[in-house]
C-alpha cells in the first residue's frame, strides 16, 4: 500500500500594502460560490519555511512558552516545526473578490508566498462549551477577537 499524499496548493497567502489576501488559482474561483455571509474562514496553509526534513523530525520543544512546562511535545504547541507542516488559522473575511478569486483579511498568522492547502467556513457550532486546557495556557484569550490585542510575544521564551 502507498502511503504517501500528495497536497496540491488551492493559491497563495500575498501581503499587497498592508493588506493580507489569499489568491486562488483560477480553477479554483467555482469554489467560492455562496461563500459570502461567512464573516470567518479556517484556512489550512503549508508551513514552507518549516519545511525542512531536520525540522519535520523535531517532535519536542524546550519550554516554549514561559509559563509552559520544561518540555512540550510538538502535538501539545501551534509551533509551525511539526512533523508535517499542517497550519491552520481563523481569519476574519473583509471582502471576497468573486471575479478575481481573493479573499481579503486584515491578518493572517501565514508568511507571504505561504501555499493554502484548504478553506473552510467558520460555523458557531464549532465552539466546545466544555473545554479544557492546561493550567500554563489557561490565561490566553478565550476569544478571537480578544487575541489580537493578547500579548502573544510577552509568552515566548525565545
Amino acid at each position: 500500500m502507498d502511503n504517501s499524499i500528495k497536497l496540491n496548493p488551492i493559491g497563495f497567502v500575498r501581503l499587497d500594502s498592508g493588506t493580507y489576501n489569499i489568491d486562488l488559482k483560477s480553477d479554483y474561483i467555482p469554489a467560492l460560490i455562496n461563500l459570502d455571509g461567512f464573516t470567518h474562514l479556517q484556512v489550512l496553509w503549508w508551513g514552507h519555511y518549516c519545511a525542512t526534513a531536520a525540522q519535520r523530525q523535531s517532535l519536542v520543544c524546550e519550554k516554549p512558552y514561559k509559563k509552559g512546562p520544561e518540555i512540550l511535545g510538538i502535538f501539545a504547541t501551534r509551533s509551525p516545526v511539526r512533523p508535517n507542516p499542517v497550519l491552520v488559522t481563523n481569519i476574519y473575511v473583509q471582502e471576497i473578490n468573486f471575479e478575481k478569486g481573493i479573499i481579503y483579511t486584515p491578518y493572517i498568522d501565514a508568511e507571504e508566498g505561504s501555499p493554502v492547502i484548504d478553506i473552510k467556513p467558520y460555523h458557531k457550532s464549532e465552539r466546545i462549551q466544555q473545554c479544557s486546557v492546561p493550567d500554563w495556557c489557561k490565561h490566553w484569550p478565550q476569544w478571537y477577537e480578544d487575541a489580537a490585542t493578547f500579548d502573544w510575544q510577552g509568552e515566548f521564551n525565545f
